[in-house]
């Protein structure tokens, strides 16, 4: 495990590439050592989950509006059966504006289609100080790879 003794390695692939794939163990821990190095390093630092992103530059930098949940028979007057839309904050923006460069930590990243993995790499080439990490998956020991190479290796898009 010499690897996560001081996360350097991890952390200049990832100053490089601006965005990772990685695959960690499904028995957890390894992921958080990560985290830690990289606060230690000066980095903000940000875990959330892939599933229900949309648009990830919208849901990152921008005010969106989102529906909520259709619970049946409604009242059809004032919002029909859509209901009224509530605007939601993005999640990066506030952090963005502290000039202090941001982790994001994207788990179960294997939800998110192709385009939307490269929007994720379009978004850190465009923001120097914004970095992503997606999880894609589990496996026997960590590994990670620029998340081009990975997208260009994988025969599932």
């Amino acid at each position: 495990m010499p690897l996560l003794l001081s996360g350097q390695k991890f952390r200049t692939e990832l100053e490089a590439s601006g965005c990772l794939a990685i695959k960690v163990p499904l028995e957890g821990g390894s992921e958080t050592r990560l985290l830690r190095r990289l606060k230690a390093a000066g980095y903000k630092t940000q875990i959330t989950s892939a599933r229900g992103f949309g648009d990830p530059e919208v849901f990152l930098l921008k005010l969106h509006g989102v529906r909520p949940p259709h619970l049946g028979h409604q009242n059809v007057g004032r919002n029909g059966a859509l209901g009224e839309v509530q605007q939601v904050i993005p999640l990066l923006n506030e952090l963005l504006d502290e000039k202090k460069s941001i982790v994001l930590w994207l788990l179960e990243g294997q939800v998110l289609s192709r385009s939307e993995l490269l929007s994720l790499c379009d978004l850190c080439e465009r923001n120097s100080q914004l970095k992503i990490v997606v999880e894609m998956g589990g496996a026997r020991a960590l590994t990670w790879q620029s998340m081009r190479t990975f997208i260009s290796q994988s025969k599932s898009f």
